[in-house]
Order: structure tokens, then sequence, then C-alpha cells
């Protein structure tokens, strides 16, 4: 990796390790770090840490800063290239279609993105950043605002696992996940009994079919099974689920 020539400025602090030691590997491939933006820039890189010192408002104002001529990286496209993250899985869906899929704005999308949202930071995107994408966006229409969904989701660890998961939004700023019976926070803590309403087991139905239909086996059978859970009574889930785990390899 030869980084000469190549200049990034930190706007807000990582959340990986210090800003000296990010410095240090920078350097060593022969790049210049320093913190903020000056007009030597080419990089910026956005650390995560601005989600819980700043409020969206101002966030948003530091990415529009960003000049022109300057790319702009999320904290983990950084690691990336440094070589302290493993590559993002192959895959092959264009920024256009998951637009399309999930009805997330552009500039949304685009923040979310720069946050780590989804597995992979640009195009081309996943199967698993389409599944996100759609529940995001159901997020943001019951009132949740982006940034508190980028600051909650990195507390139960890769995002690639919110896939199976349901989420709610409890107001602008508060993302809990929902299993059959309750209501608990990202992080594990359990809070209230789930009042009675409407469940998402449609959603994830034709979710897992989509999967099942480009012959991604193991998401459809995570998804089959999440139907199962929260509607133990859909018999068709059940037997889907174990259709797509015979039909793995090793099955």
């Amino acid at each position: 990796m030869d980084l000469s020539g190549e200049s990034f400025g930190v706007v807000g602090a990582l959340q990986a390790f210090p800003l000296r030691l990010a410095a240090r590997r920078v350097a060593s491939h022969g790049g210049w770090l320093h913190r903020g933006v000056t007009r030597a820039t080419t990089t910026v890189v956005f650390g995560r840490t601005l989600l819980a010192r700043h409020d969206e408002a101002e966030i948003e104002r530091r990415v529009q800063a960003v000049p022109a001529a300057a790319k702009t990286l999320s904290e983990n496209g950084f690691l990336r290239l440094l070589g302290s993250l493993p590559p993002v899985p192959p895959a092959n869906i264009t920024r256009h279609s998951i637009l399309d899929q999930s009805g997330l704005t552009s500039p949304v999308f685009n923040m979310l993105a720069l946050f780590d949202a989804f597995e992979h930071p640009a195009e081309p995107f996943s199967f698993h950043d389409v599944i996100l994408a759609k529940k995001y966006a159901g997020l943001l229409a019951s009132s949740a605002a982006w940034s508190a969904v980028a600051r909650s989701i990195h507390q139960i660890g890769p995002v690639g696992s919110l896939t199976a998961l349901t989420l709610r939004s409890t107001g602008t700023e508060k993302i809990v996940t929902q299993d059959a019976h309750s209501l608990s926070e990202l992080d594990g803590q359990r809070l209230l009994a789930l009042p009675e309403g409407e469940d998402e087991a449609e959603d994830y139905f034709g979710l897992a079919e989509t999967a099942e239909a480009a012959g991604l086996l193991a998401e459809a059978a995570t998804l089959y099974a999440h139907c199962s859970a929260i509607d133990p009574s859909d018999a068709t889930a059940a037997f889907n689920t174990g259709n797509c785990l015979r039909a793995q390899p090793g099955g």
C-alpha cells in the first residue's frame, strides 16, 4: 500500500484508535494524517465519535464543508485502507438499485454510508445492504433521525447482524430491537413487554423469497426463521426455512 502524496484530514475522533496511532500508520506508508481539513487535504475521514458529540445539523454542516476536490471516507473505509479491517465481501448491487428498492433519499443514504451503516461503504452494495436500507427507511418513516439510526446501530457489532432483527423507533433519537415478546436496547438490555401491533412478518417473507430466488440460501433461511419467530403459526415460513437449510452445501 503506497499512500505517497496523500493527505488525510480527520474530522471527529476515530473510535478505533487514537489519532496519533493512525498518523503513524499513514506515515509508515508515505502519507500524512492531521486533524481537520486544510487546502492540501486529499481525503477527509469522518470519525464516528462525531455522532456522539454533535447534533445532526452540525454533522451535516461539516460534511457539506468538505472541499469539492477532496474525497470522503468513512472510519471503516479508512481502517480497510490501512489493512486494519478485512476487505468487504463481493457484491453486485448498484447505488441506483438500492435507492430504488429502499426508498431512501440520496442525501440520507450518503450520510448513513459515510457513518458505516452498511456492509459496503460504496458501490457495489450487497443484498444485506438492501435489507439494511429498507430497515432504515422504515425507521425514518416512523420519525427517527438518520443520526439516531447511525448512532444506535453500532451498539450491536457488525451491521450485517442487524439484517435478522426487527428494528423499531421510539422517537427521533431512540432505536430498539423487537422479538416476538418484547423490545430491547440494541446492546441487549430488555425493555417493557411488546405492545400489541402489526408485525413485519410479511416484509421479511418477501425479502426471504427474494434472497432464495437469488440463490442466497443462508440469508433466506435466516429471514424465513425470523418470520417464524414473529408468527409461530406460519407453517410456510418454517417449511421454507428447512428447504433452504437442506439446499445449502453440506446441508
